[in-house]
């Protein structure tokens, strides 16, 4: 849902900076939208279809589904941290622009801000099931080895 929702911010600041006029002090174009940081929501759509899936059917591929959704949390969460940053690099500075783009500036900062609320639930809901994913990795991996202690030692009869 929180990659929906940045996707749809992105293409809302795409419309609305596509749209300014040149003017003597120029256009307002930040970082985040250079970077196309918004649209980096993708990433956050396909770790949630990876989790469900690995949630949904856990026994085709178990360590493959649960690592394939411990890899891509862990790329949310260098992706929230890296685009907070540009976010707030974004936001702490504003140079002038033309008097007919400080209107869609000022509103696209606005956006820039809900987003820099969304970034810090998107990292903990990503950690969260990165470490619930180490968790059932290793009880995987544990089963595995008692199974095969158990089988030696049955063999050993």
């Amino acid at each position: 849902m929180i990659g929906i929702f940045h996707v749809f911010m992105w293409y809302f600041l795409l419309i609305l900076y596509m749209g300014q006029i040149k003017g003597v002090f120029g256009t307002y174009e930040p970082i985040t939208y250079k970077t196309g940081c918004s649209l980096w929501g993708v990433i956050f759509i396909v770790a949630g279809v990876s989790m469900i899936r690995a949630a949904r059917h856990p026994t085709q591929g178990v360590v493959s589904g649960i690592t394939f959704a411990l890899i891509m949390n862990i790329f949310c969460i260098i992706v929230a941290v890296i685009a907070s940053i540009l976010t707030t690099i974004e936001l702490s500075s504003f140079n002038s622009v033309s008097y007919r783009n400080y209107g869609q500036a000022k509103l696209g900062r606005e956006v820039s801000r809900i987003l820099l609320i969304s970034y810090p639930l998107e990292f903990s809901i990503a950690l969260a099931y990165s470490i619930f994913g180490c968790v059932g990795l290793s009880r995987h991996h544990n089963e595995d080895t008692l199974t095969a202690v158990t089988e030696e030692a049955e063999s050993s009869f």
